[in-house]
């Protein structure tokens, strides 16, 4: 079946054999065309990145009110910030540093080739055509954010956006149609029947955001036809507070990460441990931080609602058990607004949950959304044994000033990044490689480490005009000149 770039037939097929016909010859499309093209070079990969930077910067006030209407509320200077700024960030960080990454990578020869002049070096090859399932909460950042790695190591992309925000998917798709000939960069919308046929396709590296429970049939797969795999998942991601920690600075941070885009981020703070005597400090200044941020919220358009009625009725059913279990719930809302009464609103206030049963939902899943458990502790190395108990989070986030405890953090936890006195951030930093660890996800990408990711890194020997073989005696008869290089070899 031919794949017409000018249509996407994709939402009207309902057949699976068809769908996924479809989509391969897109993808044969594109790796017929990436191996008639040859060898990649910088000026090729540069022009499609800036392509990439300039239709952002074009459709940004159309992506605005897409995101807009798929979230119901969801502001213009947040959409800004972490999905159009966070996207232009890494194309230009990629397109600064391309010939830097590109260059062949000297590593040294083993004795005695290097003495004889052998020469070895690595050589940085695209992979091909890399395929890309990005996620609903930051959808702009999360599809064009990976295409700086990937487009920069001279490969092409195709990318199955979330059916979760249409109206942005919809403008994506006009966006990478009118950037890029559909054999560099395709794009496919539909729901779960497309994702189901997209993760089935032969790509030559395939990169999924997004839960681990459907990770594990991603990665299922992807295994029917060898594809390697980046998964960037989440987990829940503990906050430890010091008792060095200034109070009010940390809780300031921990809440700006945990009501941003109303939670509904993979590296918000998931849950916070406190020491004892300070619960109660550490509520005060959550309560009055919030009340600075949004002193309202139910209207306030810069208060994100959730996604989509499933995920309200899921955060909705973690207060409903902490309510029965007889919970401390502790609700942050300045201006006492009901939300309850306007659930068609979408919007839950961000909302403390004091010492929850370890069997409770919202110490069991990922919250993705502005509930934060807040747990006590009365020594440090709890806290450690806590963390340790549970899966391996995509971030772990510490706040104080003593070293001891930030080497014990380092050094005996282990998540997929880490931040020091904030939560987040360190994903802004393009040059630290950004990825999970374990059911937090596999492989990472950003900066050079995503040029990387979507390479091949090819290793290249050249060997010395001597004959080794002879002179090493590894060409028969064996005789002397053997013995003696085996005698070099296998020693202590």
């Amino acid at each position: 079946m031919k794949y017409d770039h000018k249509q996407n037939p994709l939402p009207e097929v309902a057949d699976p054999t068809q769908l996924e016909a479809i989509l391969r010859a897109a993808l044969d499309a594109q790796r017929a065309d990436y191996l008639h093209q040859g060898e990649v070079s910088a000026k090729i990969r540069i022009d499609r990145i800036d392509r990439g930077i300039d239709v952002l910067l074009k459709y940004q006030d159309k992506l605005v009110d897409a995101v807009n209407t798929d979230f119901s509320c969801r502001s213009r200077q947040v959409t800004l910030l972490t999905d159009i700024a966070a996207s232009l960030t890494p194309l230009k960080h990629a397109r600064k540093h391309l010939h830097k990454w590109m260059k062949p990578e000297r590593r040294s020869s083993s004795f005695p080739f290097n003495l004889l002049g052998g020469r070895s070096r690595i050589e940085y090859q695209p992979l091909g055509v890399v395929g890309v399932i990005s996620p609903w909460n930051f959808p702009v950042n999360l599809t064009f954010g990976p295409l700086a790695g990937i487009l920069a190591a001279g490969n092409r992309a195709m990318i199955k956006p979330s059916e979760f925000t249409p109206a942005t998917s919809d403008v994506m798709s006009e966006m990478v149609a009118s950037a890029w000939d559909a054999k560099e960069v395709a794009l496919f919308t539909g729901g779960p029947e497309v994702g189901q046929a997209f993760s089935a396709q032969p790509f030559d590296h395939l990169l999924f955001t997004g839960a681990t429970s459907v990770a594990r049939h991603i990665m299922a797969a992807a295994a029917r036809n060898l594809v390697p795999v980046t998964l960037e998942l989440g987990g829940k991601s503990p906050v430890i507070l010091s008792r060095t920690a200034n109070i009010e600075k940390s809780i300031e941070r921990v809440m700006l990460g945990k009501t941003l885009n109303a939670g509904q981020i993979c590296l918000a703070p998931d849950y916070l441990l406190v020491p004892e005597e300070l619960l109660e400090s550490v509520i005060s200044s959550a309560q009055k931080v919030v009340s600075a941020m949004y002193p309202t919220m139910l209207h306030n358009p810069e208060y994100t609602a959730i996604v989509n009625a499933r995920h309200y009725q899921r955060l909705t059913g973690y207060l409903q058990e902490a309510a029965e279990r007889k919970v401390r719930t502790i609700v942050l809302k300045p201006a006492g607004e009901e939300f309850s009464a306007h659930p068609d609103v979408r919007k839950i206030p961000p909302t403390l949950i004091i010492n929850p049963h370890d069997d409770m939902q919202v110490m069991e899943e990922e919250l993705f959304g502005p509930l934060l458990p807040i747990r006590t502790y009365r020594v440090f190395n709890d806290v450690i044994h806590y963390i340790n108990s549970h899966p391996r989070p995509l971030a772990a986030y510490y706040f104080g000033a003593d070293k001891q405890e930030e080497r014990e953090v380092l050094s005996r936890t282990t998540s997929g990044g880490v931040c020091i006195n904030d939560v987040i951030m360190h994903i802004m930093q393009e040059e630290l490689p950004f990825g999970g660890v374990g059911p937090s996800g596999m492989g990472s990408y950003h900066g050079q480490d995503g040029f990387r990711t979507f390479s091949h890194a090819k290793s290249v020997y050249k060997q010395t005009p001597l004959n080794i073989g002879k002179l090493g005696g590894m060409l028969p008869p064996y005789g002397k000149a053997t013995e003696q290089t085996i005698k070099m070899q296998v020693k202590p």
